[in-house]
């Protein structure tokens, strides 16, 4: 079967900065990747508070607080480069091995392997 590669340069695990919205300037990881919307929910970032009935699964019912997704133009994907460490773009190379690699376009450092 061929592998469908998303179209997003964030992914799961990633660290994250908002660069708009309430939560500007705030970092977190990536807990996942919506490509429906295309948002992409950051761990405790843009808290919502959910009001929730008594039910089977939740007897206690009241007032939830949980993450709720971002728009992917919002945030910026944060170089792991410790000097560099900056909201970077990211670009695509490819090693001798015919590999891709996700690199930092500030630095050039290997963020990772895809």
């Amino acid at each position: 079967m061929s592998e469908t590669r998303s179209k997003f340069k964030i992914r799961k695990g990633d660290t994250v900065v908002v660069i708009a919205g309430k939560d500007k300037g705030k970092s977190g990881k990536v807990l996942s990747v919506i490509e429906k919307k295309p948002a992409v929910v950051v761990e405790k970032l843009n808290i919502v508070k959910r009001h929730t009935k008594p039910s089977q699964q939740n007897r206690q019912g009241g007032i939830l607080e949980r993450e709720s997704p971002i728009h992917f133009s919002n945030v910026m994907l944060l170089c792991p480069n410790p000097t560099c460490h900056k909201p970077v773009r990211t670009g695509m190379k490819w090693d001798e091995d015919g590999q891709r690699l996700r690199v930092c376009r500030a630095c050039g450092v290997i963020i990772e392997k895809t």
